[in-house]
């Protein structure tokens, strides 16, 4: 069981501010450059994380077709070259410049709507060095948990939001994580939320026992 402090934490930024969205629509993902079985162990990922949290996916998003779009590549230049994706990340050029100096292994930029729910993620993975050596399940899972919320800027950075069982050996979500993401999308839940309270509702709505991903649900990683 998590603390409400903890909590916090998982939805703060660097400079202390509270800044939570969940999705306010239907999950509509799209993948770019990886092989057929890995684009079905992405989507395998994507739809048990969402099933979990009791929300929906959708073949279309009525506005831009795909509103979860991930792309798999080994050279941050790459994105140059994809067509009309200056259109929907501003400032593409210095971006992919930055992300380059910084030998960033991935970014991830969000799209809101007028309730400031989450409208369209972008997600960008550099497989290279690390990242390349993750099983693609691994890989999958952990973008799946990242894509759903707005999560803070430190909130994965020291402990995964995966976990090894001891018995077994299998990688699953971590059980406090799956029921943050489940009280998240209680529908009794607001989209977005600005104010630090937010995160004593989550605590609340962790009573109830939440089963959470496994290897033999969904793609297992580290």
């Amino acid at each position: 069981m998590m603390t409400p402090a903890e909590i916090e934490d998982l939805f703060s930024r660097a400079d202390g501010a509270y800044a939570f969205a969940r999705w306010g629509r239907p999950i509509a993902p799209i993948v770019f450059g990886v092989e057929d079985e890995t684009l079905k162990t992405v989507k395998g990922a994507l739809e048990a994380v969402v099933t979990l949290a009791g929300h929906q996916m959708a073949e279309t998003d009525p506005e831009l077709g795909a509103n979860l779009m991930l792309f798999f590549f080994r050279d941050w230049d790459e994105l140059l070259e994809v067509p009309d994706l200056g259109r929907l990340i501003p400032d593409l050029d210095p971006l992919v410049a930055r992300l380059k100096q910084a030998d960033a292994s991935q970014y991830r930029a969000f799209r809101f709507d007028d309730q400031g729910g989450i409208q369209a993620c972008f997600t960008f993975l550099r497989i290279s060095g690390d990242m390349a050596r993750l099983p693609a399940e691994t890989l999958a899972l952990t973008q799946a948990v990242q894509a759903m919320l707005t999560w803070g800027d430190s909130a994965f950075v020291e402990t995964s939001p995966l976990a090894v069982l001891p018995d077994t050996g299998a990688t699953i979500l971590r059980p406090e994580i799956a029921g943050v993401i489940a009280a998240a999308y209680d529908r009794m839940m607001p989209v977005s939320a600005a104010d630090s309270s937010h995160a004593l509702r989550l605590f609340a709505r962790l009573q109830a026992p939440v089963t959470p991903p496994a290897d033999d649900a969904a793609p297992t990683t580290h």
